[in-house]
């Protein structure tokens, strides 16, 4: 769960939960960390969030979009290590593409996504081409 200060507000993000506090708002001890993907790997990072997010609007079963994400941290983990494992990448990219295949060839209803069996094509696309 993380809180996104405003102010006087917190929002806490992960259990929709959301409150005013009265008096100001101290940042202390405050974690952020920034980690800056390894050149080279930032079409592949952005591929990924975008196979990610056309899933998660997609009718899926709820176990493929939760793997999808755990999928997505451990490519975000990857592409920030000073020399990322082509085999792990090879592998997730594989298994992504598996995820939106049957979108593409329309077994799987698109969901909220306008067009989404073409984009689900386009995003298989883009996943064999990045890497």
């Amino acid at each position: 769960m993380s809180d996104i200060h405003y102010g006087d507000k917190i929002v806490q993000i992960g259990n929709q939960n959301s409150g005013k506090v009265q008096g100001p708002v101290t940042y202390g001890n405050v974690d952020q960390s920034v980690q800056r993907i390894t050149p080279g790997f930032e079409a592949l990072a952005e591929a990924v969030a975008d196979a990610v997010r056309h899933l998660v609007t997609a009718d899926v079963p709820g176990g493929v979009r939760e793997d999808a994400s755990e999928l997505a941290a451990a490519v975000r983990a990857e592409v920030v290590r000073d020399e990322p494992d082509p085999g792990t990448l090879r592998r997730a990219l594989a298994t992504l593409r598996g995820y939106l295949a049957p979108i593409a060839i329309g077994t799987v209803a698109a969901g909220a996504t306008a067009g989404g069996e073409e984009t689900a094509r386009a995003l298989i696309e883009r996943l064999s081409n990045v890497l």
